[in-house]
């Protein structure tokens, strides 16, 4: 057992439920169609591949790894098995598990399970506990939600501080509830203390990207306002 979760393991897969799950969970919840009705897609973000669950010990978020892009035009939910650690929903819960349990704002883990589909492929799922009221911060597109972009712009920098990698830093991944969340830890790690700061600057580029992507219909002028604030928040200058 993992300190705070399960390991039920075997060759053709397995899965990692959080402890305080154990004694209710089923693999089934893997499978949205276990929920019938209880499981409505993700309209935003999910690549068609996410679900909202309606469960008795309430809302969560269940989440089937697939690729997008071009490569996911051909192979859409396989990945390649180099190990149990590797399989990616087993390193994306254990990041969350660690991270949640410091008190950062991320999701808390519900389970991560995985299953062999061949002697080298396999396909992953996620089950988290749903952020109530969350809404990403590309929906924050007025002048008077500059506050909100500086908090935004502080949440990063705490996780970059403590040296956590986002793979995918972008405003949907960025949800605003009681506090600001980072979500979606898919290829995130904590990096080696003798790191350079490089990487921190790749994922602040990479949301200004998305930033410029997604609020286009914004006025340019509110735009660079709103990313001004999160930088604020983000270097502290507005301490």
């Amino acid at each position: 057992m993992g300190n705070g979760y399960e390991r039920h393991l075997r060759a053709g897969g397995g899965y990692l439920v959080a402890r305080s799950f154990g004694e209710i969970f089923r693999e089934d919840w893997f499978d949205p169609g276990f929920w019938g009705d209880r499981a409505s897609p993700v309209t935003t973000g999910g690549r068609g591949s996410a679900w909202f669950i309606r469960s008795e010990v309430g809302d969560l978020v269940l989440r089937h790894f697939c690729r997008g892009g071009i490569p996911g035009r051909f192979i859409r939910r396989d990945y390649v098995f180099t190990g149990r650690d590797a399989v990616r929903s087993v390193a994306e819960f254990r990041l969350l598990h660690e991270l949640f349990h410091r008190n950062f704002p991320v999701p808390e883990p519900v389970a991560a399970g995985f299953s062999r589909r061949a002697l080298l492929l396999y396909r992953a799922a996620l089950i988290i506990r749903r952020i109530p009221d969350a809404t990403p911060l590309s929906d924050f597109t007025d002048l008077a939600h500059r506050q909100t972009w500086r908090e935004a712009g502080g949440c990063v920098r705490r996780f970059h501080d403590a040296g956590v990698f986002h793979a995918d830093l972008n405003c949907m991944n960025i949800l605003v509830a009681d506090q600001v969340y980072l979500i979606d830890f898919d290829r995130g790690r904590i990096m080696p203390g003798q790191s350079n700061d490089a990487w921190k600057a790749a994922n602040i580029s990479r949301l200004e990207r998305s930033v410029n992507k997604l609020l286009a219909g914004v006025e340019p002028g509110s735009r660079e306002a709103l990313w001004q604030a999160f930088l604020d928040g983000y270097n502290r200058t507005d301490q």
